[in-house]
């Protein structure tokens, strides 16, 4: 039985299979709680976006201060392209 992790994390099986396989807690609560939605599917293709390499860097440093990435300001493009998907 998977351990109560408070409101906060939706699907705690979901949440601790995650969490043993390496991913941040983050990410991990995004994607447990996505999947005890049925109104999400994160497991389909989602976004329109085009890829990364198609962003100019001024984008891609505005994405990296929404998801508050350190050191952001010194990076190159591809550095940033890298700290993103490691999001």
């Amino acid at each position: 039985m998977a351990k109560d992790h408070g409101p906060q994390i939706k699907d705690d099986e979901t949440y601790e299979a995650l969490r043993k396989e390496g991913a941040s807690k983050e990410k991990a609560a995004r994607i447990a709680n996505a999947r005890a939605n049925p109104q999400q599917h994160p497991s389909r293709k989602g976004g329109k976006s085009p890829p990364y390499e198609e962003w100019t860097k001024r984008q891609l440093v505005g994405r990296a201060r929404e998801l508050a990435v350190k050191g952001r300001s010194s990076m190159s493009k591809a550095e940033l392209i890298e700290a993103l998907r490691d999001r």
